[in-house]
């Protein structure tokens, strides 16, 4: 509830690195979707001004140690949550889906 209520109030960006499929089936609501292997290519779009916190499939997912390894590398000040979206899931955090991943 606490990175909700940061992402709500500007404190931080909530980075989603998982592919497009997975994403639209259920991700953390207001998180941004930038798969691992597009984050070079769209870190000009991502705000430079705050936190990102990225997340993937799990605590131990390389996908978000890799992109905070390379936010930080760009300058970002970045971490991971620790967990990914199975825990987020059990917790009973609320999720968002879209409808085409597309």
């Amino acid at each position: 509830s606490e990175l909700l209520q940061r992402a709500d109030s500007g404190l931080v960006t909530v980075l989603d690195v998982r592919p497009p499929g997975e994403f639209a089936q259920g991700h953390i609501p207001g998180a941004l979707n930038v798969p691992l292997d597009q984050l070079r290519s769209r870190l000009r779009t991502l705000p430079d001004n705050r936190e990102i916190i990225a997340y993937c499939r799990g605590p131990w997912c390389v996908l978000s140690f890799e992109a905070v390894r390379q936010l930080r590398a760009a300058g970002f000040k970045a971490r991971r949550l620790e967990e990914g979206m199975p825990e987020w899931r059990h917790a009973g955090h609320p999720v968002a889906t879209v409808s085409d991943p597309r």
